[in-house]
């Protein structure tokens, strides 16, 4: 493929994609915004409270990853049947694990929000938010999972449109039971669980519907054959396990922000949903690595694949660093829209001007170790470089920075985000020796 025609191949999966997750993420925000007009305790209740379906949501994006892997390898070897059994085998680790998480939340509310803060107030809030939210992770993960082949077979506007519908219903329904408009009674918190609820059932089965139209007859089988099970297995184990750890080591940084005090949570849960959104401005690039460099890699391609790569790189770098000057320039119009005390508010802003810097590097490891290493299938390569980065480097500087020196939380932040600049640097040299090119047999 030369150079234009892969232009518009990123183009045509980046632009939807990155579309979709902005959409997303603004939605969030506004939905943040809602949910901040009920005060910071309710603000610190929903983020600590979100913590499962965060961890969910990474592993969900871990089985994706695989199952994008799986199918872009075997579209490039013209292999349906095997493309089939990928979809089948890698839906139902996703149900699974949807099951496993749903009953922690349902089972164990208060126990896990007990782990993040001692403020009674913030986890009454947080067990009438988990205690519904915990019955989407299912409607999530099988969504999230179900545009992937829809995406991988050139398709990626569908997942577009369904987002929009979803983040619409979503955003109406908190508008509406939050604060109890339309002769709907007023349920804060609670109202916003119950529209998320509602708004993934309506995702899942609009793609399921999708995705029958564009597979037709579609027939679903585990018969992976004891080679392909082994590699498989080989393939997820990794993936799976470093993106819990990575979400487990995010939420420790939950617990050190936790018992720093309520202001420092809130503030920083107020820089989420902003930072999800410049983040996913440039996530299609990590997908289309993913999908494009994996058809490459399919076709034994490894040169093209190579130099393909280095181009998506580019463009990240190039992307992360337009955006970068926007958020220095809107922070702190941004965190003026919260109905909080001054305080929180200045601690978003100055989280949001660290965040602003590191972001050209969080870019490149999202596209470096979400996409193209990831597109051969040897994942153990991933697995050591979140799980050094992550436990090897930034949990530890978080409770020493946290917790052992009470540093403010700004320069907690600025100094456990150093484990992206070892993330980059192990991924470089990674990819520079180009042994994660690889090709599924």
């Amino acid at each position: 493929m030369d150079i234009q025609n892969f232009r518009k191949a990123v183009f045509a999966i980046a632009i939807p994609v990155a579309l979709q997750s902005m959409l997303q993420s603004s939605f969030s925000m506004i939905d943040q915004v809602m949910v901040g007009q009920l005060g910071k305790k309710a603000i610190a209740g929903v983020e600590i409270a979100g913590k499962p379906a965060f961890i969910y949501a990474f592993i969900v994006n871990a089985i994706c990853t695989i199952a994008g892997i799986m199918i872009s390898q075997y579209i490039g070897q013209k292999d349906h049947l095997s493309e089939e059994k990928a979809i089948t085998v890698n839906g139902l680790v996703t149900i699974v694990f949807g099951f496993l998480f749903t009953a922690i939340s349902l089972g164990f509310t208060r126990p896990f929000l007990h782990l993040f803060t001692k403020d009674e107030q913030v986890i009454r809030e947080g067990m009438k938010y988990l205690r519904i939210i915990g019955y989407s992770y299912i409607p999530l993960g099988l969504t999230s999972l179900l545009a992937v082949p829809i995406r991988t077979h050139g398709k990626s506007s569908w997942p577009l449109y369904v987002s929009i519908l979803s983040a619409i219903i979503n955003t109406s329904l908190n508008y509406v039971l939050i604060f109890g408009h339309f002769g709907m009674p007023q349920l804060g918190i609670t109202g916003a669980a119950i529209a998320s609820v509602i708004s993934q059932l309506v995702s899942m089965i609009l793609l399921t519907f999708l995705f029958l139209k564009l597979y037709g007859a579609f027939h679903p089988s585990l018969a992976l054959g004891k080679k392909r099970t082994k590699q498989y297995i080989k393939m997820l184990a990794p993936v799976v396990l470093s993106e819990f750890l990575w979400t487990l080591g995010q939420s420790m940084n939950t617990f050190v922000y936790g018992h720093m005090g309520t202001s420092e949570l809130a503030g920083m849960s107020l820089t989420g949903p902003v930072q999800g959104m410049l983040i996913g401005a440039l996530s299609g690039l990590s997908q289309a690595a993913g999908i494009l460099i994996g058809q490459s890699l399919g076709e034994k391609h490894y040169e093209e694949a190579y130099h393909h790569s280095k181009t998506l790189m580019r463009y990240g770098f190039i992307g992360s660093a337009v955006l970068a000057v926007a958020l220095l320039i809107f922070r702190t119009p941004y965190v003026g829209i919260y109905q909080v005390d001054h305080h929180v508010q200045s601690i978003g802003s100055s989280l949001l001007l660290v965040f602003a810097f590191l972001m050209p590097i969080k870019v490149e490891n999202m596209i470096l170790g979400g996409g193209i290493i990831r597109s051969g299938g040897l994942t153990h390569y991933i697995m050591f470089i979140d799980t050094f980065g992550t436990w090897g480097v930034g949990v530890p500087l978080a409770l020493l920075s946290g917790l052992v020196f009470h540093l403010p939380i700004v320069s907690v932040y600025l100094i456990l985000s150093q484990e992206e600049v070892v993330r980059l640097i192990i991924s470089i040299i990674i990819f520079r020796s180009k042994k994660w090119m690889h090709t599924i047999n």
